[in-house]
Parts: structure tokens; C-alpha cells; sequence
């Protein structure tokens, strides 16, 4: 007999989910939730969810408005999605079932968010399920959509698009995967581009949002479909309804990318058609249009095509970079709110960056962006999806939104500004100057300042242009500094941030004093202005200026440092953020200076203070741990007075977060914890461990509770990335400076390292920061071997297979093969007997990933080590004996002055010892060398 609710129980549950949404009664709304937790242990709650979410009308003897029974309905849904979500395998199989026949109800439901609902329900369960755990859905949504036997109603068409949208964005790479011989993207994509032409227009948006998962995808089906795809779209493009066309124009945009060729013989048209959907008063519309020209600007070959027509494009964005009237009302006599406390959601989320990347070189690096970060702090851009994911709020607008703070037309326009100067250079300068000359002085604010962010936007690709008109214009935007209106001086900010290259690289000393000093003072005095957002753009722009002066601003620390701390003492939450990055830029650039004692005593102070103000839970942590690191490395061992509270908290901060993480796995109802607080509290530890001097380094280590290695272990095997990354940055760091401590961990840490390097363990999806996993785990490899010596001879066999996996591998990236060599080469120092049988298996790889590396002491030893395996089987390498007399030759290193340099040329002598005596034409054989290569020889080894 089929499943039937118990009516009681079904009264009580819908009581108690009404009760559960009511704000106005506040102890109601307690006991109701209290009782749905104690809900969930019933075998057949998600019965009874289901039962209510799909039900149109309340059960018999329950009176409830319509109204109310829609919020039933939906808290119903909503607990549904989160069982499915978190307890789905422990849902028995018949309510799994029942929960199948009440999604198509609610697809099919006359209110538009319980079809939403049921959309979000399905994708959860194909998302923890897979697609063949339920293959009838699919069919069954298609059937609705199809309509053609004209049973189904428009909303069922309609939810049954927006359910299958759904799916596509949550499940985007199963649907492409292949099962039993298909892709049902093959079948679905075609379906999708029909249903296109519905006459139904929510349905047309939504197909065009389902197509849109796909089209910045380079699937079979795309390739198999993008002709008709593109029929579709061109037909779309003049569709009456505005959500239409901006999924059009988001096909277009994302088109760039996965499919240039099938655009660029439509490019003319498709320059008209983005404009004139750039000018539409729907502002989605007019911004997702506006992307079109990032897209083709950014595109390696596309962006040629435009030259023709920029002409045409340029006025169109200086015109929508003018705030809207809205805008202008809500922004306009902006008041001082220095002393204004910040709201919560005013400080916007941080995330650890990246952890720069352990390089030979003894050095760390990091990919940065020719353009700074300069359009973060122009636009302060919102996090972007994931690539093909949908926005659920996607059509919401909270309309008090300040236009500052959100991803705009506007900015849109001005990055696309910004990517075209770099692509033409001067004529896009040339044809924006009269718009300068005319709105520049202009008596409204808000024309004055779409010209300074016109002008801003232009200065990394116009410079050369521009720098005849500045010094005009610097003063000028100096004086703007006092402008009365707080947007405006916002503005004026970042673009004089923008041309600090200019002013810092001036040499005669009178155009400096003109132009340069005033332009750091004006900015500096920003940084105490009596608006917040002023502040921020002025700390933004010193960031920027110091990037661009570097030691140039030595002599100006005094002051610089003077104002950071009365910021510190005025600051409120938000803007400290970004005053850590200006304390952090200044101590990356001008390092040992700032270990002065008239300066580390004045900016330590105000650091420390603002450390013991941030809690441990406080996000505010990322940013200050990051600054603290900076500074300890620029302070070296003068950071010594700081270190110990600091260290011991970073350790107490990484217990917390794995023990937090061990609960999380152990109990669904506890929430993961945020990985960031590890990596920045790793960063510290390394940047301490690096700046104290060995000795102290050591005790902190020594001293640490919980002890110091097993916390590093623990993270070296964490499942994020980016944590391991940081994990071992440390590690190596470790056994550079602190090695005695570390040596009695290696038997355990060892193993765990070797692992990490099976390149079987990078996930696809996440290839570029298992990379940067492996480069740092390969880096502190060679480390470890340098100091361990024989200590690594049972590991070696293994470490060595794994280097020449990577070494060989050519889709590993240039950095990580040569951290992998030197690893190698390193690991032959004193164990080269060991290496020495398998010589034949990794010479050429070695030598090839040796030839670009610049010349260090990381090289030196690794081509130490390399030889000394080559002395103990000369014969293994004959194929490759003339490139390592090459490598030999060329082998330059005038910086290095240590003891490695003379002990290698030694080795290097021995080894061409050795083959004299087994070649017996020797000179001949060297003479089949480049005639320079054999002079060189000659000069510098006896031969």
C-alpha cells in the first residue's frame, strides 16, 4: 500500500514550520525550530516534506491562508533540499521515491518559487546521486518542455526549463562525461537550442541560461551544435524581451573564447548590435553587452578585428561610464562619516592569497597581473561565479545596493576602456582627449568624474601618449584632491595611483619635487580624509605608488610610516584592511630599512595594538597575518621582540582549525572551517622562522605546543590545496633553517612528501594548484636532501622515480619540472650510488630542464650532485655527453661567491677527468662542440 501522512502529524509538522518562519513570535519560532531538528530523526520526515511541498492546498482540518500555506510549503521545500544536501545516504529508498513524484508536481506548480524549489531539490539529488539514479527525469522535464500533446500548462513548461537549467549548471561536467557509450549533452544540447524558439519567453531565457553552462565549455556537443547555436542567436538577437537578449549577448560573450572562428566573419555586425544593446535601459542588459568588448580586448587573436571600429566603440563607453541619475542622487554631497562605526556587511570577505610559490633563485614568486590590482580597487568588483554557474539572485536586485559597491555598467565600460588603450595604444588616447578637455572642468561632479576615470582607465596602455600632457594634468588632479565632492576625490585617487610610475621614475630633482612629492602627499593626506571611501582610495593609490617607487621612497619613510600609524588609530574595520596592504607593499619594498629603529618603533606599536584587538575567529586575521609576514621578513632578526606571542598563536590558530576540521568529518552538523586561517597562519610561521636568527628560530620551534611537526604533518595531508601549498613552503623552509628540529620527523614526513609528488594525485579540476602543491613539495625535496644526506637513502629509489615522472611529463609546468631536476640533482650529493644504476633513465630529461635555469646555488649543487652520480657510471650517459660538456661550458655564475662554486668546478674537472681517460680521441671528441663551447672549455678546465 502506497505511503499515506498521518494527518496528525502532518498538522503538527506545518504548524511547526509556519511557527518556524515567524518573526514576531520569537519564543514560537524557538520551540518550532527545536522540534524540526528533533523531526529529522523520523524515518519519514522527508516523506512528510514532500508530501507538503508539492500539496496546492492545505490538508483537511489545517486553516491557513493561502499565504501562509505558500510559506509552509516553502520551508517544507528549503528543509528538503538541506536533508538531501547533507543526509542523503541515509534516506531510505522509498522516500527517495516519494520525493521523485513530488518534484514533477512541483515543477509543474502554479507559483513560480515552488517550481524554483523543485528545480533546486532535483539538482540535489542527480548532484549526490548522478544522473542514473533517477533516469527518468530527464525524459520526464523534456516531455514537459515538448509539450506535444498540449497537456502540459505554461508554468510546467516553464519549470521544467528552469529545473533542467538548473541541473546543467550544478552537474555541467557529468552531462558531458560519457555513460554506456553517450553524452546526454549530445541529446540535450539540440533539445535546449529548440526550445529557444518557444513562444513562451521565460522559456527562451532559460533554455539560452542552460546553453550558456555550455558555451565557454569546448564540449563535442558545442562543437556539434554551434552552427545551429548560432542561427538561434542571431534570430534571438532582436527578441522583444530583454532577459532574452542578455542571455544572447552572454552567449556571444562567452563564444569569444571557446569559439572566435565562428564569430570574427559576423564581427561588424555583431560591433552594431552590442552597442545598441549597450545603450538599453535595462542596466543587466546594457553590462552583459559591455562584457563583450572585455572579452574580444582580452582574446589573443579577436581583438584585432575591432581596430576598424573602435572609432564607433570609444564614445559608447565614455558615455556609460557617467553614473545613471539613481546613481547621482544616492551618491551625490556625500557626507563625512569618518567617525562612523562600519556594518558588518560593509567588510567584505578576504581570502588568503595565494601563497607565492617556492622557486630556485631562493626565491619565492607569484603570477601577478600586469595591471595590478587596479581594477579591483577601481570596482571592488563582486566575487564572479564559477565558470557556467547560475546565480540564483541572478534577477533580483536588492535596489539599495550602493552603486560603489556592485560590478556596473560603468565599470564595465571603464575596464573595457582600459583593455582597449592596451590594445591600441595612442589613437584611443587621441580620440578621448576632446572628452578630457571638455568634462575634465566640467561645473557638475559627476561629469568631472567619469572623465578622471576615463583618464586613469587609459594609463597603462596610452602612457607613451599621455606623458607630454601630465604635467598639466597631475597638478590639476592634485587640486581635484580638495574637490567638494567625496566621489570625485575618490576617483582622483586611483588615477593618480595609476600614472605613480610616471612621477616616481622622473630624475631631474626640480620635476620631482614639482610633481612627485605632491603627488605622494596628496595622496597620503587621503588616507586621513574625513570620508571613508576617500580613505580607501587613497590608501589604495599609496599602495599602488609604492609598487611603482619601490626604494625610491626610502627617504620618505618617516613620514609615510607617521601617517599609517595615525591610521591605524583612526581606522575603522573596512578601510584597515586595506592599510595592511600599504604597510605590507612599503615593507616588501624597502625591506631592511624598515628595521631603522626610529621606524620599527613607531609602525610595531600600532601593528601589535591592532593584533591583540583581532580575535581568533575574525576574518580580519588573513590580511594582518599576510602584513605580519612582510614585515618580519623586512625587519629580519629585528622582529625577535614580536615573534614568540605571534608564533605561539599561529600554532594555537592551526590546532584549532584541524581540530575543527576533524569534527566537521565526523559530524555532518558542524560546519567545515575556513581554510584561510591555516594557510595565513602557516605564511607567518615561515616568515619568522626565515627572518630570526637560526637560534631563535629554533627555540620557537622547539618550544612550540602542540609540537611543531605533527601540526605540519597534519597539514601537509589536509585535502586543500592551497594549505599544502603553505604546508610545504614551511617545510622547506624548515629544513633550511631550523634543521635539527625538523631531523627527527623526517622518517614520518618523508613518506607523506614522496606521495604528494605522484602526479596521479592532481584532480583535473583543480590542475594549477596541485602544481603549485607539487613545486613547493619538489622544492623542499631538494632542501631536505642537501641537509639530510644519507639520512635520505631510504627514500631515494622512490624520490627519484617521482622526479623523473615529472621531469618527463611535458604537461607539467616549466617551474614545477625545474624544482623537480634540481630536487633530483640534489638528492645525488650523497646519495649518488643509489641514483647512479638509473643514470640512463633521466639524463637527457635533467640536463634539458637544467639548461633554462638561471644560475644559483640550488643549481650549482644540483649540477654537483648530478655529477657525481655521472662519476660512478660515465657510461650510462653517452647519448647525452655532448649536451652535459655543453652544459658544463656554458656554466656561468660570476654572482656566486661561496664554496659551492669552487667545489663544482672541481666536480666538473673529475668528471672530465674520467672521460678522458675512457674516450680515447678525447679532443676530438670535444671538438664536435660549438667552436665558443670548446674555447671554454679549454680556458677554465684542464683538458
Amino acid at each position: 500500500m502506497a505511503w499515506q501522512p498521518n494527518p496528525e502529524s502532518l498538522r503538527t509538522l506545518a504548524v511547526c514550520l509556519k511557527d518556524s518562519l515567524s518573526g514576531f513570535n520569537k519564543t514560537a519560532q524557538k520551540q518550532a525550530e527545536n522540534m524540526l531538528a528533533q523531526a529529522k530523526a523520523s524515518p519519514d520526515i522527508n516523506n512528510y516534506l514532500a508530501y507538503i511541498f508539492s500539496s496546492p492546498t492545505p490538508p483537511a482540518g489545517l486553516e491557513l491562508t493561502i499565504e501562509d500555506w505558500h510559506l509552509v510549503r516553502s520551508a517544507a521545500a528549503i528543509m528538503l533540499k538541506n536533508n538531501v544536501k547533507t543526509l542523503f545516504k541515509e534516506i531510505p529508498e522509498p522516500s527517495l521515491a516519494l520525493i521523485k513524484l513530488a518534484i514533477p508536481l512541483g515543477v509543474q506548480d502554479k507559483n513560480s518559487q515552488i517550481r524554483n524549489f523543485a528545480g533546486n531539490i532535483a539538482t540535489e539529488l542527480i548532484s549526490r546521486g548522478g544522473l542514473f539514479s533517477w533516469p527518468e527525469l530527464l525524459p520526464e522535464l523534456l516531455k514537459m518542455l515538448g509539450n506535444e500533446t498540449g497537456q502540459f500548462s505554461n508554468e510546467a513548461q516553464e519549470g521544467a526549463m528552469a529545473a533542467m537549467a538548473k541541473i546543467c549548471e550544478d552537474n555541467a561536467k557529468m552531462l558531458e562525461r560519457e555513460h554506456n557509450g553517450q553524452r546526454p549533452l549530445n541529446f540535450l544540447l539540440p533539445k535546449f537550442i529548440d526550445a529557444t524558439q518557444s513562444p513562451l519567453p521565460k522559456v527562451r531565457a532559460k533554455a539560452l541560461t542552460a546553453i550558456n553552462v555550455f558555451t565557454g565549455r569546448k564540449s563535442q556537443a558545442m562543437l556539434n551544435s554551434v552552427d545551429s547555436l548560432l542561427q538561434h542567436l542571431f534570430h534571438l538577437s532582436e527578441d522583444s524581451v530583454s532577459d532574452v537578449r542578455r542571455q544572447v549577448c552572454r552567449a556571444f560573450v562567452r563564444l569569444v573564447e571557446t569559439r572566435p572562428d565562428k564569430l570574427l566573419p559576423h564581427i561588424g555586425g555583431l560591433v552594431d548590435y552590442i552597442i545598441v544593446q549597450q545603450k538599453s535601459d535595462d542596466e543587466d542588459l546594457a553590462t552583459e553587452a559591455a562584457e563583450f568588448w572585455l572579452s574580444v580586448g582580452e582574446h589573443d587573436n579577436l581583438w584585432q578585428a575591432l581596430e576598424p571600429y573602435v572609432h564607433k566603440i570609444i564614445p559608447v563607453l565614455l558615455e556609460c561610464m557617467i553614473y545613471s541619475p539613481e546613481d547621482i542622487a544616492m551618491l551625490g554631497g556625500a557626507s563625512d562619516d569618518e567617525e562612523e562605526d562600519d556594518r558588518e556587511e560593509d567588510i567584505k570577505p578576504q581570502f588568503a592569497k595565494k601563497k607565492l610559490t617556492r622557486n630556485i633563485n631562493n626565491g619565492a614568486s607569484a603570477d601577478t597581473d600586469e595591471n595590478g590590482n587596479a581594477y579591483e580597487k577601481l570596482a571592488d568588483m563582486e566575487d564572479q561565479l564559477e565558470e557556467g554557474e547560475l546565480d540564483d539572485d541572478d534577477d533580483v536586485d536588492d535596489g539599495d545596493e550602493n552603486p560603489d559597491e556592485k560590478w556596473t555598467l560603468r565599470k564595465c565600460s571603464a575596464a573595457a576602456l582600459d583593455v582597449f588603450a592596451r590594445d591600441f595604444g595612442g589613437p584611443v588616447f587621441t580620440s578621448i582627449l576632446p572628452y578630457l578637455q571638455t568634462n575634465l572642468r566640467h561645473q557638475d561632479w559627476w561629469y568631472r568624474e567619469a572623465a578622471v576615470l576615463a583618464l586613469g582607465a587609459v594609463a597603462e596602455g596610452c602612457m607613451e601618449v599621455v606623458v607630454p600632457h601630465l604635467p598639466e594634468l597631475v597638478p590639476y588632479l592634485i587640486s581635484l584632491l580638495e574637490d567638494p565632492e567625496p566621489v570625485v576625490r575618490q576617483i582622483t585617487c586611483w588615477t593618480l595611483g595609476r600614472y605613480s610610475s610616471w612621477a616616481a621614475e622622473l630624475q631631474d630633482p626640480a620635476q620631482k619635487s614639482t610633481y612627485f612629492m605632491p603627488m605622494m602627499d596628496g595622496i597620503l593626506r587621503k588616507m586621513l580624509d574625513k570620508n571613508k571611501k576617500v580613505q580607501e582610495a587613497g590608501a589604495s593609490a599609496m599602495a599602488n605608488l609604492e609598487e611603482k617607487a619601490g626604494k625610491q621612497l626610502e627617504p620618505f619613510c618617516g613620514p609615510i610610516i607617521q601617517q599609517y600609524v595615525m591610521c591605524f588609530s583612526k581606522y575603522k574595520d573596512r578601510n584597515m584592511w586595506i592599510l595592511y596592504d600599504c604597510v605590507q607593499t612599503l615593507a616588501e619594498h624597502i625591506g631592511p630599512v624598515l628595521a631603522r629603529p626610529e621606524l620599527s618603533r613607531q609602525l610595531m606599536p600600532a601593528l601589535i595594538d591592532r593584533w591583540q584587538k583581532v580575535g581568533d575567529e575574525s576574518r580580519e586575521l588573513f590580511p594582518l597575518l599576510e602584513c605580519l609576514s612582510y614585515v618580519a621578513m623586512a625587519l629580519g632578526d629585528s622582529f625577535a621582540p614580536y615573534a614568540e606571542p605571534i608564533f605561539g598563536r599561529c600554532i594555537n590558530i592551526i590546532h584549532q582549525n584541524l581540530e575543527q576540521s576533524v569534527a566537521a568529518r565526523n559530524n555532518p552538523n558542524f560546519d567545515q572551517p575556513d581554510k584561510d586561517f591555516l594557510v595565513t597562519s602557516l605564511d607567518v610561521l615561515s616568515a619568522i622562522i626565515q627572518a630570526l636568527d637560526d637560534g631563535k628560530a629554533a627555540q620557537l620551534v622547539s618550544n612550540s605546543q602542540p609540537a611543531f611537526f605533527e601540526l605540519l604533518s597534519f597539514c601537509m595531508e589536509d585535502p586543500a590545496d592551497e594549505v599544502q601549498q603553505s604546508a610545504y613552503a614551511l617545510l622547506g623552509d624548515c629544513s633550511k633553517y631550523v634543521f635539527k628540529q625538523l631531523e627527527p620527523f623526517l622518517p614520518s614526513i618523508l613518506p607523506i612528501l614522496v606521495k604528494r609528488l605522484d602526479l596521479d594525485n592532481i584532480l583535473d579540476e583543480e590542475i594549477d594548484s596541485g602544481f603549485s602543491v607539487v613545486n613547493n613539495a619538489c622544492w623542499s625535496a631538494g632542501e631536505i636532501a642537501v641537509q639530510y644526506k644519507k639520512g635520505m637513502a631510504p627514500f631515494a629509489s622512490e624520490l627519484l622515480q617521482r622526479c623523473v615522472e615529472i621531469i618527463a611529463n611535458p604537461r607539467v609546468p616549466k617551474s614545477v619540472n625545474e624544482n623537480a631536476a634540481i630536487a633530483l640533482g640534489r638528492l645525488g650529493l650523497d646519495n649518488y650510488d643509489i641514483l647512479a644504476a638509473r643514470l640512463a633513465t633521466f639524463s637527457e630529461e635533467f640536463l634539458d630542464s637544467m639548461d633554462d635555469v638561471d644560475p644559483s646555488e640550488e643549481k650549482a649543487t644540483a649540477f654537483k650532485g648530478f655529477s657525481l652520480v655521472v662519476a660512478q657510471n660515465p657510461q650510462a650517459i653517452e647519448k647525452d655527453l655532448l649536451h652535459f660538456f655543453t652544459a658544463i661550458a656554458r656554466y656561468r655564475d660570476l654572482k656566486l661567491r661561496t664554496p659551492a662554486k669552487q667545489e663544482l668546478h672541481d666536480v666538473f674537472q673529475n668528471v672530465l677527468n674520467i672521460y678522458r681517460q675512457l674516450i680515447p680521441q678525447f679532443v676530438e671528441f670535444i671538438g664536435q662542440l660549438d667552436l665558443e663551447d670548446q674555447e671554454a672549455l679549454k680556458a677554465n678546465y684542464a683538458i
